[in-house]
């Protein structure tokens, strides 16, 4: 943790940093980086196996609604891939053309996954659809069908579960599924999370589709599921889109978090005001905190240097996933003046 201030403060709290908290530091990111991981492959081995049983089912059927859910789970599983690629770009450490390091390259590939649903899942699926209701065909036996949408019901309910769990640990008591979305600052999470959703919803709309049409004996409502489904996808990319965009512009910790990371500067005997304190999310575990505080006046350099160690350990033991704390240095020359 480092703080912006004279040569001989900033000395002083880099030193502050001990090996312990370094440690625990670590090993929290490092298992929360585990749990990622393991939501996304579980995505890819579902949607992998669920994709290509489709195309082989929706080729034998000549259903739209199975093309358009075989579309679905095939871009998917390429969009698991491209959260893998920010997962692995943004471990790589700071380097002098990155300080901060490459963390929001999570949020990038996060936002390209939902640009993908968006013109591949999404736009794909409305114009299979709508080009199969100008010339629909009857469909041919549909148990394959009905096998295959079961059988991808219990992987994709098996994918949503894992990321389920995942959104559970950063789920406040009493708060909705949703509301833990926005929450979360892990892209690879509620990227999965809402995407298995989405495929969840799509399946029950196949089906219906399909059983509509069996027993109607109507060829326009399989067509017409597949646009429905479509809509859905275009539904869960403007979400995505608006949940890693606000991250990847420079989303801070939230309105609550911000009060309670104020509250612990105002608390301190050493600190007179807190006139600006802000935040940024660099990454899923790194948060950035600037501070404009009026320190007590009359202060010794040593007691500047106490109190700023005294403040980051109550910064990170409230939340350690702030790595970055900068005092603006006019308040600092007020204290000592």
């Amino acid at each position: 943790m480092t703080t912006d201030n004279s040569a001989g403060v900033q000395a002083g709290t880099q030193a502050s940093t001990d090996a312990n908290t370094d440690t625990n530091k670590d090993t929290n990111k490092d298992a929360k980086k585990s749990g990622s991981l393991k939501v996304i492959y579980a995505a890819i081995v579902a949607n992998l196996g669920i994709a290509v049983s489709k195309f082989i089912v929706a080729a034998i059927t000549g259903s739209a609604a199975m093309l358009a859910e075989g579309i679905h789970s095939a871009v998917d599983t390429g969009n698991e891939l491209l959260l893998l690629i920010g997962e692995r770009n943004s471990a790589k450490p700071p380097d002098a053309k990155h300080p901060f390091g490459y963390g929001k390259e999570l949020y990038f590939w996060a936002l390209i996954v939902a640009l993908s649903v968006f013109s591949l899942g999404g736009g794909l699926s409305i114009y299979h659809g709508i080009d199969a209701l100008r010339h629909p065909e009857p469909l041919q036996d549909p148990t394959w069908n009905y096998a295959v949408l079961g059988v991808s019901a219990l992987f994709e309910g098996y994918s949503w579960n894992v990321s389920r769990k995942a959104l559970n640990k950063v789920k406040k008591p009493g708060a909705s599924m949703w509301q833990a979305v926005h929450a979360s600052k892990d892209a690879s999470v509620f990227t999965v999370f809402i995407e298995d959703s989405a495929a969840l919803a799509g399946l029950v709309i196949a089906a219906a589709g399909i059983g509509l049409g069996q027993a109607f004996d109507n060829p326009y409502c399989d067509p017409a599921a597949s646009v429905l489904i479509g809509l859905l996808l275009v539904g869960a990319a403007f979400t995505l889109a608006r949940e890693t965009g606000g991250l990847l512009v420079g989303e801070g910790i939230g309105p609550d978090a911000t009060r309670r990371v104020r509250a612990v500067f105002e608390n301190d005997p050493a600190i007179l005001t807190v006139e600006k304190l802000m935040t940024m999310q660099l990454g899923p575990d790194d948060v950035l905190l600037t501070v404009a505080v009026q320190f007590r006046r009359g202060m010794r350099i040593d007691e500047v240097e106490t109190a700023i160690e005294r403040l980051e350990k109550s910064v990170a033991a409230l939340y350690p996933s702030i790595q970055h704390i900068y005092f603006e240095s006019a308040a600092l020359r007020s204290a000592m003046g």
